[in-house]
């Protein structure tokens, strides 16, 4: 086993919660005691215990046959318990994490700074802190006698955070499709249980739901997070329809905001929209989409509605979710702006 295969265990993990950690990007961590894989885990939410904190903290229950007995995603206390133990804990442990472990304080303390009084042996990563201001890691881990290497996996450690990068200039917009085994739309319910439970997710932390006027009259959604019990997102209606059946589910949903316009100008500020909807907004933002995320399903249906659009993708990554196959992918069609 080489550098490339644990760190592909890092990527495999944090590809779990891609998006889910917005506003901060998505990031995995493999710790190694003597050469033997003694944790894998990914940061999980903005706000929470990075991927290097918890990765420890499992890395220290696998070997001492404890549970701690404190909120591993309360940060504070991580960090706190981690400095607590015996000088020389970590030493013989190796730790490979997808991105530069973080030199700046903001919600969760530094990571760079926590590893530096660790003294683990060794840190490996695959790409450099790319938020201007926020680099420096990688000279505090070595001016603590760690020895460091950088740029493993480096292109696909990138890729797993370029929703993060692009989200700082600019919308990150992501299409959410769900479709039958062959390719249908239509029908009624497509995707399982785990795959609402999953859009919910993204729903909860996006900055804004964009979906169409057509998919909205004849769906008649509600478009909240109920199966994650959350807050709503904000809904933007892509429409030049002014007067609208407000006994629509999605205008009665409390704690949200609703906006309707034909206008995309939005999408020019940082941040990061999730987009449902059928065909006419798959046409409306052809040029604006930067990933699609299919859920697809393993039915087969004999329904006539699908996405009639000719483009090309980009698979980046698929995994299962529950019934169904979750298929991450850049779309080529997108602008060029921003990247």
């Amino acid at each position: 086993m080489n550098d490339t295969f644990y760190m592909r265990l890092a990527l495999e993990e944090a590809w779990k919660y891609q998006l889910l950690t917005y506003p901060n990007p998505t990031v995995g961590a493999t710790v190694l005691h003597k050469g033997r894989i003694v944790a894998v885990e990914a940061h999980q939410k903005a706000g929470t215990s990075h991927a290097e904190v918890l990765a420890l903290l499992a890395a220290y229950e696998t070997m001492t046959n404890e549970s701690v007995d404190f909120d591993k995603f309360d940060a504070l206390k991580a960090h706190d318990f981690l400095l607590s133990l015996p000088a020389g804990f970590f030493a013989e442990y190796s730790l490979y994490v997808t991105l530069e472990p973080c030199a700046h304080e903001g919600k969760t303390p530094s990571c760079a700074s926590l590893l530096s009084r660790l003294k683990p042996k060794e840190v490996i990563f695959g790409i450099d802190d790319p938020v201007e201001g926020h680099g420096g890691g990688i000279e505090r881990l070595r001016q603590a006698g760690i020895a460091v290497r950088r740029g493993v996996l480096e292109e696909a450690c990138r890729v797993l955070i370029e929703p993060f990068l692009i989200a700082q200039k600019r919308t990150f917009v992501l299409f959410k499709l769900a479709q039958t085994l062959n390719g249908k739309i239509g029908g009624g319910v497509i995707s399982g249980k785990a795959s609402h439970r999953h859009t919910h997710r993204l729903r909860a932390v996006c900055d804004r739901l964009l979906i169409g006027g057509n998919t909205v009259r004849e769906d008649r959604p509600r478009l909240d997070c109920r199966y994650i019990d959350a807050p709503p997102p904000d809904i933007y209606i892509y429409s030049k329809r002014t007067t609208w059946d407000k006994t629509i589910p999605l205008f009665g949903i409390e704690g949200r905001e609703v906006n309707i316009g034909d206008s995309l100008a939005f999408l020019e500020r940082p941040g990061f929209v999730l987009v449902e909807g059928g065909e006419g907004m798959l046409h409306a933002l052809h040029d604006r989409i930067d990933w699609t995320l299919h859920y697809l399903s393993p039915k087969l249906s004999s329904n006539q509605i699908s996405y009639n659009i000719d483009t090309q993708t980009q698979f980046l990554h698929h995994a299962s979710c529950g019934e169904d196959v979750m298929l991450w992918s850049r779309w080529l069609g997108h602008r060029k702006t921003g990247r």
